[in-house]
């Protein structure tokens, strides 16, 4: 029975051309996504998505030299419809068909080349990938309007509760002396992002079950709202009290790190938890 380190001996030449083929067809894409990666706060994490696929490849290398070979031709449809999809991308100037096609056409060329009992072993470094694709702003801002709003609602009701005067209009926060607006940066959806693609590899690695490793990987959510509504309260606080001027600049980019560091705090506890569980 052959493994996969036999056919990768093998077919080295084919594999060898493989890697300087899909780096020509994704030429632009892919340089295109790491200046986003570099550009935009809210991705900065791709950078660090390949590593830890990579790395769970690395891990998942003994189950790999036994797992069976056995090429599918369905990997071809695979292959065909990711290209397909990196098409009209590029012809519709649709940035996250044509990053995600990549995604898809690894997959179909590892379950063309290797067969699906492979694919299934590295679904999960391959799936990771899909965290590197921004994405469309569209989507974004339709996730990030209703994530500021509700921020913004329980941040008023609990300023109200502690006795500050403040009163709301949309997702403008307004005091008697000052006006703050909850930005996207404030609505959860940044440190979401990020807190969901670090969730599942620290799942993976400290959770033994599948249920268990779900569980951490949905508290991301609700951990990612409510440390960035405790942001928005003490930032209402500051700008009461000490005036606007307190509640940015250093303390503004401070927070950003304070809150995300602390959504990584709450991760971790919650993951101690329900491992002893």
């Amino acid at each position: 029975m052959q493994c996969v380190a036999d056919v990768m001996k093998r077919d080295a030449w084919y594999l060898a051309l493989l890697v300087p083929l899909l780096a020509v067809v994704y030429a632009t894409v892919v340089p295109d996504m790491a200046g986003q990666w570099s550009d935009d706060p809210n991705y900065s994490h791709g950078f660090l998505v390949p590593l830890i696929a990579g790395y769970f490849i690395y891990q998942k290398w003994p189950e790999l030299r036994t797992t069976p070979i056995r090429p599918s031709r369905l990997g071809l449809p695979v292959i065909l419809a990711s290209l397909s999809l990196l098409v009209v991308g590029i012809a519709g100037t649709e940035y996250f068909t044509m990053r995600s096609s990549l995604v898809f056409l690894l997959a179909g060329i590892v379950l063309y080349w290797f067969g699906g009992q492979v694919l299934k072993v590295l679904a999960l470094p391959i799936g990771f990938l899909l965290f590197m694709v921004p994405l469309p702003y569209i989507v974004y801002d339709a996730m990030a309007f209703p994530l500021k709003l509700f921020i913004t609602k329980v941040s008023v009701f609990v300023l109200k509760a502690t006795g500050i005067i403040v009163w709301r209009e949309g997702n403008i926060i307004m005091f008697p002396q000052t006006v703050l607006e909850v930005a996207d940066a404030c609505s959860g959806l940044r440190s979401l992002m990020s807190l969901l693609a670090l969730s599942v590899a620290f799942a993976f690695f400290s959770q033994k079950t599948n249920l268990k490793r779900t569980l951490l990987v949905l508290s991301a959510i609700p951990i990612a709202i409510i440390t960035n509504m405790l942001r928005v309260i003490v930032t209402g606080f500051l700008a009461q009290y000490y005036g606007r001027a307190a509640a940015e600049g250093f303390f503004h980019e401070f927070a950003g790190m304070a809150v995300f560091a602390m959504a990584m705090v709450l991760l971790v506890a919650f993951s101690a938890v329900i491992r002893k569980a």
